[in-house]
């Protein structure tokens, strides 16, 4: 079964929440019914972007690069992110 590196924004907040899973629809599931204490106030999320991965430790990375200045970027540069500033 593959992993993902996801991103989720907030139709409440506009935030962006970065993360990894071996289940989206799972997950989005999670997230929306408040069992994730971080994006719990922001609810509800859509997945706004997905990667499809062979092994988890991939697909961590690859949410770890997302967070990360560098990654950042590249996620302006694709449009996959949009600014708010």
């Amino acid at each position: 079964m593959p992993f993902y590196a996801y991103i989720l924004i907030s139709s409440k907040s506009g935030n962006y929440y970065f993360g990894h899973c071996q289940n989206l629809s799972i997950r989005l599931s999670q997230h929306n019914s408040g069992k994730v204490k971080s994006t719990k106030n922001r609810r509800p999320w859509f997945l706004h972007y997905n990667e499809e991965f062979h092994t988890k430790s991939e697909a961590y990375k690859r949410e770890q690069f997302f967070k990360s200045l560098d990654g950042r970027k590249w996620l302006y540069e694709k449009e996959i992110l949009k600014r708010t500033d």
